[in-house]
């Protein structure tokens, strides 16, 4: 809309300018008139290109700057699973996060199917098939983090060592049945802080299916039952292609 308003206000501009070339400028200074006139077209040109690049760029530094955030949360999310499956909870320490994965070990375990006997009463004996789980060993968690920088998950890039916001709770998903949630986010002005202060306002009322929605980055929540990020597919396009080529 700026640009577009720029543009009419240049162009009624011209017209005056010509007019006033043409009925009131005595014809030996128009050169110097048609002079200032090219430099407000150049210049002109020039604030029009910088109009349609602005937002251009600012999308293209945006995703790499979101991209760096999106990675952290998943790291984030992938500890809390893995705390989740020994502890069968969240949590919202960070330094005991970063110990867990250091230290702790997750259990192997195999089902097996067996039969037992009931009694049905009456002397009446029935043979119920029944899955059997049985701990075959243990491995450490770190081995799900390896060439990952989980030490700095809660750090948000670039953001001078502004930190994650996490936090554990629970929900009823149905009556009586409480289950553990936990969030990890932080707000998108601290992600792209220094650049366009319109287009980030833009930003922060982002609702396009292509796009962060909202005001934060995030993953998890503490409405509902769930451990996903608020980021379109685009951000897991690396992840997919690195999952078909393993699976080649």
């Amino acid at each position: 809309m700026d640009l577009l308003l720029m543009i009419l206000a240049a162009v009624v501009v011209a017209v005056i300018v010509a007019i006033f070339i043409v009925k009131v400028l005595p014809l030996k200074l128009r050169w110097m008139a048609s002079l200032l006139l090219l430099a407000a077209t150049v210049l002109l040109c020039v604030k029009i290109y910088d109009g349609i690049m602005l937002p251009i760029k600012f999308n293209e530094e945006k995703v790499v700057k979101y991209t760096k955030v999106v990675n952290r949360l998943k790291i984030i999310r992938d500890a809390q699973l893995k705390y989740y499956e020994v502890n069968n909870k969240y949590t919202d320490d960070k330094k005991g996060l970063i110990k867990f994965i250091e230290t702790a070990e997750l259990a192997l375990t195999e089902t097996r199917d067996t039969i037992i006997k009931v009694n049905a009463g009456g002397g009446i004996i029935n043979d119920v098939p029944k899955k059997i789980k049985d701990t075959i060993g243990y491995e450490p968690v770190l081995k799900y983090f390896k060439n990952r920088d989980y030490k700095n998950m809660f750090t948000i890039p670039g953001t001078n060592g502004k930190e994650f916001y996490v936090e554990a709770g629970t929900v009823e998903k149905v009556e009586g049945l409480v289950v553990p949630t936990f969030i990890a986010k932080c707000k998108k002005e601290e992600i792209l802080k220094g650049m366009d202060d319109s287009l980030v306002k833009q930003e922060l009322e982002a609702a396009a299916t292509d796009q962060i929605k909202g005001r934060f980055v995030s993953v998890g929540s503490l409405e509902e039952v769930s451990t996903g990020g608020n980021w379109p597919p685009s951000y897991d396009k690396k992840e997919r292609e690195s999952k078909k080529k393993n699976k080649k």
